[in-house]
């Protein structure tokens, strides 16, 4: 006997959702539980903390002998590109640039003293971006990134704090190098830089507390405006202008002169250093964002590091060296940021400054330093979450964030902290705690670590 109709009381309503948007498809923002005012804030704020990169760089790289005005719309080029994939491919809140610490060993050392040709310069950091490229396809780089112990990755996190938080006293001048004591002086703090800085520290500080959306922008606002009649903010003629030809620079890369063994050494050492500084960031970044799962990994690692790989050799092709996801993200990601949309966005502004590139020069480091320093201050929360009971697990966490701090780079701190790992654990008698696929990764740091003597 067939089963009665159920009456309207009865029925159950399913109304039928809206079928997702493109968008929603590309970022899933509603599954990562973002929105898309959210994303956009995060992105804007990403790219006004990263902006000093189309300043810095193509200045670092004119004192290497390339022209200033090409360099600049190429390097905005290549962040640009580079963005826009990590957004679209790895759906990921990064700004990928290049990174200070390659530059200027280009431009100051390997250029600058070895005198070796910039278009040379650039073959080294292609190749490195190969090595990356070839390891990434072969799951290497995912692996070493799953088996790094978890005391590590907090290290790490905190490592990286510290660093950004320096890169903002330093970017306010509220420390500055004393060479005669190789230690870091405190700045002067009678000069506007360094009172605004700290002016927009305590701001942020409280728009934060106060759960003020889009507190990290206004922050920046605020100080490049009160900065004007300080002249910490400069104001140029003109925020319109047309781009100069990235002609000089497209190409003028010297790929086979760059295979000489005398040269090997400084392929190496771009390879190792943004390996461990991608790495570093990616694992910081996302645990910011809420992206890491429990075991401390990153879903998806695969498609971050194949744009990572990807942009070291087209950013080093077009004259942008040493491409690599900037510290500065964690502006979108503390901003709520966990898509890839983010990205899209801050690509769209770095485009836009191809339009008005002066822009780039009106917003004062002294406007991004509090965002850096709160941001890095609030990063060494991670630290709790290490082991210092157990020494084995101390002293390894603790080196890696001492180092990153008296080295002054952060590929570097995890390499020694990577390093120190598997000698304490293995001198402890605990060689059963080493995963064995990092005793060959011993073998390259090993060689890393001997490029770095004098």
């Amino acid at each position: 006997m067939p089963s009665p109709v159920p009456t309207a009381d009865e029925q159950t309503v399913v109304p039928n959702e809206p079928p997702a948007s493109l968008v929603e498809r590309l970022f899933s923002v509603r599954g990562r539980g973002s929105t898309h005012r959210t994303e956009l804030v995060a992105g804007a704020s990403m790219f006004m903390a990263a902006a000093y990169a189309v300043v810095v760089v193509p200045g670092q790289l004119a004192e290497a002998g390339v022209p200033h005005g090409a360099a600049t719309t190429a390097v905005i080029m290549a962040i640009a590109l580079a963005t826009l994939a990590m957004g679209l491919f790895a759906n990921l809140p990064f700004v990928v640039a290049p990174g200070l610490g390659g530059v200027a060993l280009i431009a100051f050392t390997i250029v600058g003293q070895d005198h070796v040709p910039w278009d040379t310069a650039l073959g080294m950091v292609f190749w490195s971006g190969v090595a990356f490229l070839v390891l990434t396809l072969l799951g290497i780089r995912d692996l070493v990134t799953r088996l790094m112990p978890m005391n590590l990755k907090y290290a790490i996190s905190g490592g990286l704090g510290l660093y950004i938080a320096l890169i903002g006293f330093r970017g306010a001048n509220l420390v500055v190098g004393n060479a005669d004591r190789a230690a870091l002086n405190v700045g002067d703090l009678s000069k506007p830089a360094g009172l605004l800085a700290l002016a927009g520290l305590l701001l942020l500080t409280v728009l934060v507390s106060r759960k003020v959306p889009g507190a990290f922008l206004i922050t920046i606002a605020v100080v490049t405006i009160a900065g004007i009649p300080f002249g910490v903010t400069h104001v140029p003629d003109s925020l319109f202008s047309a781009p100069d030809s990235p002609g000089p620079m497209l190409f003028h890369i010297d790929i086979l002169g760059a295979l000489k063994p005398e040269y090997f050494p400084y392929i190496f050492a771009f390879f190792v250093s943004e390996f461990f500084s991608m790495t570093g960031t990616l694992l910081a970044v996302s645990g910011r964002a809420g992206l890491l799962k429990e075991d401390g990994s990153i879903p998806g690692s695969r498609r971050p590091f194949i744009v990572d790989s990807v942009s070291v050799m087209g950013g080093a092709a077009v004259g942008a060296p040493s491409m690599t996801a900037y510290l500065e993200s964690t502006a979108g990601a503390d901003s709520g940021g966990k898509t890839g949309l983010s990205s899209v966005w801050a690509a769209c502004g770095f485009g836009l400054l191809l339009l008005v590139t002066p822009f780039a020069t009106l917003i004062p480091s002294a406007a991004t330093a509090p965002v850096l320093i709160y941001i890095g201050l609030t990063m060494l929360g991670a630290l709790k979450n290490v082991d210092f009971k157990d020494p084995t697990n101390a002293i390894p966490a603790a080196l890696t964030v001492a180092t990153t701090l008296f080295f002054g780079n952060f590929g570097t701190g995890i390499a020694v902290g990577l390093a120190a790992h598997v000698l304490v654990k293995t001198a402890a008698g605990r060689i059963s705690e080493v995963a064995w696929p990092l005793w060959i990764v011993m073998i390259p740091l090993g060689y890393y670590f001997y490029t770095l003597v004098p």
